[in-house]
């Protein structure tokens, strides 16, 4: 970063807007056709704003809207929001691959990207060449890319194909080749959209290693994802986004709570009734209508670490008429959406055969292995064939106390985890323990 870039944030977003026009499609273009339309591009620009003012409104949404933050030097910032927010916009934007519709970005610094999986790369060209293309975009020379050829190419793990057309690659050898160009081109932003789940677990492992790496060594940045542990683990501070707009910016943990709380329409405490949930995913042939939570106090209260609970789901056939089987699944996930343990029928062998039309399932654990915190509930039933009938997540939020002092701790402010195994603790001279 110039000297005189000091002081000033990597990015600064004002007012930001990007504006689509619903049923428009982008066609598969070849480098003949790129570099054709940036001669014909100029010409054409005036006549393609005036189509535009013309257009009507009703055959447009808005994937960004208003959205205004900086991101400082050296910063890691999380990006978080449902599918559809606006967060694949927003780097697209932040990397000039699209233009911004209304609102102002500027950005500090040589910018390396890794998007959705076909974005960057010329399918016509090979690796290699690919290689070579993006350094020239960033403005890097021919020895320097040399210097770095091998390391990029030894990260990737496509050695035996790297004079192959992309476009002969797999998704998974296109991601890898993608992120180790960001990371190697000695990029000062770098922008990561969800991609990396593309790749295998440990070339996942790989890549968060090195970013981390990179945070530590001043790079900026901004990372998309559906992993809340990704977000936690590598931000400093998260967005929100919903609807295109920026719904929250602060901690990564306040942004992630923000966005794992439910809607205001559903039920809290001890009984949450599901009738009316739209957001569920299933063939609906049974639906579950509520779920209450029992205790060791006759049902009020939160449930204690360690301590007996049981849930009832509440179900109603769509046809009124029995069924032949009926199985019901209780997850468990924590405050950021990891799941912690499951119930099911199928695991204890209950599968209910001819099942009334309308009825309560009740599941009771006798030792509820959970630490002290905000924990959520998640609901699956299926059918006579096994297909899956009703899927509720987020169905209840279970608060635990701890017995002793009725004390709530959140997990996420812990090192310790949220799932307590049983154990015991003793004192003795010394022993060694046999083999």
């Amino acid at each position: 970063m110039r000297a005189d870039d000091r002081g000033h944030p990597a990015i600064r977003i004002e007012g930001l807007g990007k504006e689509y026009r619903i049923g428009t499609r982008e066609k598969y273009r070849s480098l003949r056709d790129v570099l054709s339309e940036a001669v014909r591009r100029p010409f054409r620009r005036r006549q393609a704003e005036e189509r535009d003012a013309g257009s009507a409104d009703s055959g447009t949404v808005w994937a960004l809207r208003d959205a205004s933050f900086d991101v400082a030097p050296g910063e890691v910032l999380g990006i978080i929001g449902a599918n559809g927010a606006g967060k694949s916009t927003l780097l697209k934007v932040i990397s000039r691959i699209t233009e911004p519709t209304e609102g102002r970005i500027e950005v500090r610094g040589r910018v390396g990207s890794l998007l959705e999986v076909g974005t960057g790369f010329h399918p016509e060209l090979t690796g290699r060449e690919n290689i070579y293309l993006n350094a020239a975009i960033l403005g890097m020379t021919r020895a320097e890319v040399r210097r770095k050829f091998d390391a990029i190419v030894g990260f990737s793990g496509v050695e035996k194909f790297i004079d192959t057309p992309v476009k002969h690659y797999s998704s998974g050898m296109y991601v890898r080749l993608a992120f180790a160009v960001a990371v190697h081109l000695e990029p000062e932003i770098l922008l990561v959209d969800e991609v990396l789940a593309v790749g295998d677990l440990s070339f996942q492992q790989k890549c968060m290693r090195k970013m981390q790496e990179l945070a530590g060594g001043g790079l900026t940045i901004l990372l998309v994802s559906h992993s809340m542990g990704a977000i936690r683990g590598l931000a400093g501070r998260a967005v929100l986004l919903s609807g295109g707009c920026v719904e929250a910016i602060g901690a990564p943990d306040e942004v992630i709570g923000r966005y794992l709380a439910p809607s205001e329409r559903s039920d809290f405490g001890n009984c949450a009734s599901l009738a009316e949930r739209q957001d569920r995913s299933g063939h609906g042939g049974v639906r579950a209508t509520a779920v209450q939570l029992g205790t060791i106090n006759d049902g009020a209260g939160s449930p204690w670490s360690e301590g007996p609970v049981a849930f009832a789901v509440s179900y109603r056939s769509r046809d009124g008429q029995r069924m032949l089987r009926l199985q019901v699944a209780l997850t468990v996930s924590d405050s950021y959406g990891m799941n912690l343990f499951s119930c099911t029928t199928a695991m204890t062998r209950n599968v209910f055969y001819d099942a009334p039309p309308e009825g309560t399932a009740i599941c009771r654990i006798d030792r509820l292995p959970l630490a002290p915190g905000n924990y959520w509930l998640s609901i699956r039933l299926k059918d006579d064939h096994a297909s899956l009938a009703d899927h509720v997540t987020n169905a209840m939020r279970i608060t635990v106390v701890d017995a002793g002092e009725g004390d709530v701790i959140d997990p996420a402010g812990q090192s310790m985890g949220s799932v307590i195994v049983p154990h015991r603790w003793e004192l003795q001279p010394v022993v060694t323990l046999p083999a």
